[in-house]
């Protein structure tokens, strides 16, 4: 019998060699299913406002370990986890039982389809239009942008204006299988080279049985699915930070320059310690704020709107995300050219780092959210 495939330590190397294309990776996340990961994606009992005491936080720490070890891999389970959630917390009892089993062995690739070319962080201004048909059902017109796993993914978490005008109270989320007609998409090519891609919907009907939730109740699933994985967010960029702060130990604990190593220089030591210091800051930070929103779920509180728990999950990601940034530069600088060559580990988690200050919420969009709830409290 073969040996299970494991993700560990240096898994990125491997994988490596299948990326730098804007595919998805099947085979992994069919790895990620087979490892039972992505069953922690959707442990039972957890749905709208519920969960297990250990349900973000454990998010949190496994995105953390992933990716720590192979930023594919995380990615990959990351993205799964953000596009099948609300079909888990706000589904029927139908469409749970078509999509979920396939989600979770990872045959089914799921997508969150919120952005829009002109409503990025602005999930309020959506475009997309849903308009009766007659019939009791909809129909979607317009396009997204800036989807990850698009437009390869077997199914879509779709955000469409159901009620002209109403702004975030007239959103609806339907479940949209890639299947179905006047639904085309185009890969996009970006710095990282991630699945994400744009997707056209012209006159794609939905209908009743599609809806996630409720009609015109769409932005609370937008928003309580962002509350949860936000802290996550900055999970992964802890384990990126921890990475790089690592690779930066041995580098100048081996490194001789100036008659010594380069340990033994002061500035060096002292970059050392406040990469170490923030990385660790921005962790307790995550964790706390993985914890609040569990300790929500397990009072009974519908813990993605309880009080305090956007401002902490926004925290959380700016913390850890802008923390990343900073560390993994450090490490380039310390390293020098040799960390900007192809194959590098810190040439890999440079591309990395970039992209989660802008996604589910750019960081001037967390400090939005922070002094907002400051001054309404």
């Amino acid at each position: 019998m073969a040996a299970q495939p494991a993700v560990r330590p240096g898994l990125w190397r491997e994988w490596k060699g299948r990326s730098g294309r804007a595919a998805v990776n099947r085979p992994l996340v069919e790895t990620l299913g087979e490892l039972g990961l992505l069953d922690r994606l959707f442990e039972e009992g957890e749905g709208e406002g519920a969960g297990p005491a250990s349900g973000a936080l454990g998010l949190c720490l496994m995105r953390e370990s992933l990716a720590y070890a192979c930023t594919e891999a995380e990615t990959a389970l990351a993205l799964q986890g953000l596009g099948a959630h609300p079909v888990h917390a706000y589904g029927s009892a139908a469409q749970r039982e078509r999509w979920l089993p396939e989600a979770r062995a990872g045959r089914a690739i799921a997508a969150f389809a919120l952005s829009e070319p002109g409503a990025g962080s602005d999930a309020a201004a959506l475009s997309l239009t849903a308009e009766p048909d007659g019939s009791g059902g909809w129909r979607l017109t317009g396009g997204k942008r800036w989807i990850s796993n698009a437009p390869e993914a077997d199914f879509y978490t779709v955000f469409a204006r159901t009620s002209p005008g109403a702004g975030a109270r007239g959103v609806t989320a339907f479940l949209v299988p890639a299947d179905r007609p006047g639904l085309t998409g185009t890969p996009l090519d970006m710095l990282s080279p991630h699945p994400i891609g744009a997707l056209a919907f012209d006159s794609v009907r939905v209908g009743r049985d599609d809806v996630l939730g409720e009609v015109d109740r769409g932005f609370k699933v937008a928003m309580t699915t962002l509350n949860r994985f936000r802290p996550s967010v900055g999970a992964f960029a802890v384990g990126m930070a921890t990475a790089a702060l690592d690779a930066s130990l041995a580098h100048t604990a081996e490194r001789d320059a100036f008659g010594g190593k380069l340990k033994d220089l002061q500035s060096v030591a002292h970059q050392i310690a406040e990469m170490a210091t923030r990385t660790e800051a921005a962790r307790l930070m995550v964790y706390a704020a993985a914890a609040a929103y569990d300790e929500m779920g397990a009072a009974g509180a519908e813990g993605a709107r309880a009080p305090g728990i956007a401002r902490r999950a926004a925290m959380a990601k700016l913390l850890a995300t802008e923390t990343a940034q900073y560390v993994v530069d450090a490490a380039v600088q310390l390293h020098g050219a040799r960390a900007l060559q192809r194959g590098h580990l810190l040439e890999h988690l440079y591309r990395e780092v970039r992209a989660p200050r802008i996604y589910e919420g750019a960081s001037e969009v967390q400090r939005t959210i922070i002094a907002k709830e400051l001054y309404d409290r």
